[in-house]
C-alpha cells in the first residue's frame, strides 16, 4: 500500500518502493564501529553533533514541545471502551478439498462450501463449484507461504524465503509479518495458523523498543492490522490494548508546528525522530482511519483530533491555491506545512492521500461530506491533467506532472497506481453494486468508465509480459504517429521486477463486486496462476521477481508482508460472496485491513 528509495543488495538498480518502505536506520548507527579510517569517524561524529545542536537547541521551530507528564498520561490505559457490534464467524466443519472436476481423493481443509458461499450464490452449480475451487487455492496458497515464514523465520518483521533467514525493523520483531496476515487468517478460519499468531502476539510483541520507526507503514500495516483482528476476532482486547498503546508511542510524530507529522517515531520515548524530512504527502494522509478508528473505540478523541489536524491544514493549502486543482505535490515540509517539490503523480508518494479522501467519507457513514467534496475535486483534477492514452491502442492511464507543469503529461505509471480503478467505481457506487442501484448520474457513469479502463490497462500491465505478471512501472507510448504496430508499454531496464503488490487485483475485486462482470474475477485468476507458476517456491514461501520479462525468472530474497495481507485477501474476497465483508459496511485500508463503517460518537 510507501517513502524511501530501497536497495536491493546485488543489484545495480534501486527500488522506488516507496508504499512499503523498509525502514532500517538506527539511532545509534551500528556500521559506524566497522569502518575502518579513525579520522573520518570523528569527523562524522563531530558532524553529526553540530547537526543535532542545530536541529534540537538552535532550531525551536522545529522542536517537538512534549513534557513527560504528556508521555506519562498517554501510557495510561484508556477509561472506556466503547465495543462495536462484534462480527460472527462461521465454525466451518470439515469438507473434502478436490480438483476442479470434483477429484474425491484430496485432502481435507476445514472450510465448509455452504458457510462459505451463501445461498444467491449457489444458483449456478459450475459458476459455483468453480468458485469454491479457486477460493480453496488460494487458501492452499496462503497456507503455503505461511508455512515458509513459520519454518524459516517465525517472529521477524520480513521474510527473506531464498535465503531461509528473517529481518527486523526494531530488536526482538515488531510482529509485522505476523500482524499484517493475522485478520486474513481470520477470514480464511485458518484456526492453527491463527492460534499460533496469537500466542506469539500475547506472550512476545511488545512495542518499548530504543528504535525509529516510519509512522506510516507502522500505522497502516501494524495499528491497522490490530484495530481489524479485534473486530473480526469478537472484540478480543488483547488486540485493542496492543493497539492503544502503539497509538500512544506514534502520536509524538504529530508534536511539528503546523501539525503535519515527521516521518518517523522513536516507539520507547514516543518522541519524534526529525531526520527524516521532508515528509511524504501520501504518509501523512493515510493515517486517518486508522486513528479515527482508534478513538471510535477507546473514546479518546485525541487520535482521531492529531489525525484531522493534518486534513484540516491539507484544505487550507489547497483554499490558498498550493495546489493544481486538487491535486497535491507529493513532499509535504512537516515544520512550516509548506510543499517541499511540485511534482505531482498517483504513484509512489502521492496516491494513498486520494484513496483516503473518498474513504473518510465512507468509514463515518457519510457523516463528513467535506472529505467527498475533496475527492470529487481531486478527481476532476486527474480527468482534466492527468488522464491520457497511449498509442497505438488508446490505452488509457494516469500520468505524472514532473514539475507541476500541465501542459506536459509524463507518461510513466506505478504499478501503485492501479488501485485506482478500483476507487474510481467505489466512488461512483459508494459501495453498493450497479444492481441495486438506479441508473447512474453523468459524472458517476464517467467515474464508473474512467474505473474500468484504468483496470484494463493494468492488467494489460501482466498480459502484455512473458511471465503474466506486470512490472513495478510501465512507460506509455505518447507518440502520436507511431507505428500501427508498435507497443503501448515499455518497460525500462531497471523496473521490471515484481513485488507480489496487490493493487490491481484491488481494483479487480472492488468492480467484480461492483459491477458482477465475470472477467474481472476471469483475469484475477489468470494472475493467481501466474504467481504460482513463477513465484511459488517448493518448501515453503514465495520469492518476488527480478525481471518479469524473461523465463525462467529469476527470483529475488522477499516476500513483503502485503502479499499475505493484500495480494492474497484481495484474491480470496474475489471468490467469496458479496456479504463477506460487504462493501456498504466495510472500508479496507491501504493495507487491506477491513475496518467498520460507524457513525462517530464525537
Amino acid at each position: 500500500m510507501l517513502p524511501t528509495h530501497h536497495t536491493m543488495k546485488g543489484e545495480p538498480m534501486n527500488y522506488d518502493d516507496d508504499k512499503y518502505n523498509k525502514h532500517e536506520r538506527s539511532i545509534f548507527n551500528k556500521s559506524l564501529v566497522k569502518h575502518k579510517c579513525f579520522f573520518l569517524l570523528i569527523f562524522i561524529t563531530l558532524c553529526t553533533l553540530c547537526v543535532y545542536l542545530f536541529i534540537y537547541e538552535y532550531n525551536p521551530v522545529s522542536r517537538v514541545e512534549i513534557s513527560y507528564e504528556d508521555i506519562e498520561a498517554a501510557y495510561k490505559k484508556p477509561s472506556a471502551i466503547i465495543e462495536p457490534s462484534p462480527v460472527v464467524l462461521p465454525d466451518y466443519p470439515e469438507i473434502v478439498l478436490g480438483k476442479e472436476d470434483g477429484n474425491k481423493d484430496a485432502k481435507k481443509k476445514k472450510i465448509s462450501e455452504k458457510e462459505i458461499f451463501g445461498k444467491s450464490q449457489q444458483n449456478s452449480s459450475s459458476s459455483y463449484s468453480q468458485a469454491l475451487y479457486r477460493q480453496k487455492r488460494i487458501i492452499e496458497s496462503f497456507q503455503h507461504a505461511w508455512k515458509g515464514y513459520t519454518t524459516d523465520a517465525f517472529g521477524a518483521d520480513e521474510y527473506q524465503p531464498l535465503t531461509h533467514t528473517g529481518h527486523n525493523w526494531a530488536e526482538g520483531g515488531l510482529g509485522l509479518m505476523i500482524v499484517d496476515a493475522l485478520d486474513t487468517m481470520l477470514l480464511m478460519n485458518l484456526t492453527e495458523e491463527y492460534a499460533q499468531a496469537r500466542h506469539w502476539i500475547d506472550t512476545r510483541l511488545d512495542f518499548d523498543k530504543n528504535q525509529d520507526v516510519n509512522l506510516f507503514e507502522t500505522t497502516i500495516r501494524i495499528l491497522g492490522g490490530l484495530l481489524s483482528a479485534y473486530h473480526l476476532s469478537n472484540n478480543d482486547t488483547l488486540y485493542l490494548e496492543k493497539a492503544t498503546d502503539l497509538g500512544n508511542r506514534l502520536m509524538g510524530a504529530f508534536g511539528s508546528e503546523s501539525g503535519i507529522p515527521y516521518a518517523s517515531v522513536i516507539l520507547s520515548t514516543g518522541l519524534a525522530y526529525k531526520f527524516h524530512i521532508p515528509s511524504s504527502t501520501a504518509e501523512v494522509t493515510t493515517i486517518q482511519l486508522e486513528f479515527k478508528y482508534l478513538s471510535y473505540l477507546t473514546g479518546d478523541p485525541k487520535y482521531r483530533l492529531a489525525a484531522e489536524g493534518v486534513m484540516q491544514h491539507m484544505e487550507k493549502l489547497i483554499e490558498k491555491g498550493d495546489t493544481i486543482d486538487g491535486l497535491v505535490p507529493i513532499l509535504i515540509h512537516p515544520v512550516d506545512g509548506t510543499f517541499a517539490t511540485r511534482e505531482i503523480r498517483l504513484g509512489s508518494r502521492g496516491d494513498s492521500y486520494y484513496e483516503y479522501l473518498l474513504k473518510q467519507y465512507l468509514q463515518t457513514a457519510k457523516t463528513e461530506p467535506h472529505y467527498r467534496a475533496m475527492y470529487d475535486h481531486a478527481l476532476e483534477g486527474i480527468q482534466k491533467h492527468l488522464l491520457a492514452r497511449s498509442y497505438p491502442n488508446h490505452l488509457l492511464y494516469i500520468g505524472e506532472l514532473l514539475d507541476g507543469n500541465t501542459e506536459n503529461i509524463h507518461p510513466k505509471m506505478d504499478h501503485l497506481v492501479c488501485f485506482m480503478g478500483g476507487s474510481y467505481a467505489l466512488g461512483a457506487t459508494e459501495g453498493r453494486p450497479l444492481s441495486e442501484l438506479p441508473p447512474l448520474n453523468e459524472k458517476n457513469q464517467r467515474d464508473m468508465d474512467t474505473g474500468r479502463e484504468i483496470t484494463e490497462t493494468c492488467y494489460k500491465m501482466y498480459n502484455s509480459t512473458a511471465t503474466g505478471l506486470a512490472s513495478e512501472i510501465v512507460y506509455f507510448n505518447n507518440d502520436k504517429g507511431t507505428n500501427p504496430d508498435a507497443p503501448d508499454i515499455t518497460i525500462h531496464l531497471q523496473d521490471r521486477h515484481n513485488l507480489l503488490r496487490p493493487e490491481t487485483l484491488e481494483s479487480l475485486f472492488l468492480l467484480w463486486r461492483l459491477t458482477g462482470e465475470e472477467k474481472y474475477r476471469k483475469w484475477g485468476w489468470k494472475i493467481f496462476e501466474s504467481f504460482e507458476e513463477h513465484t511459488k517456491l517448493p518448501e515453503g514461501g514465495y520469492s518476488a521477481l527480478k525481471d518479469v520479462t524473461e523465463i525462467p525468472a529469476r527470483r529475488d530474497n522477499r516476500m513483503d508482508t502485503f502479499f499475505l495481507a493484500e495480494t492474497l485477501k484481495y484474491l480470496y474476497l474475489m471468490f467469496s460472496p458479496n456479504d463477506v465483508l460487504p462493501l456498504d459496511k466495510y472500508v479496507l485500508n491501504t493495507e487491506a485491513h477491513p475496518l467498520p463503517i460507524f457513525k462517530p460518537n464525537w
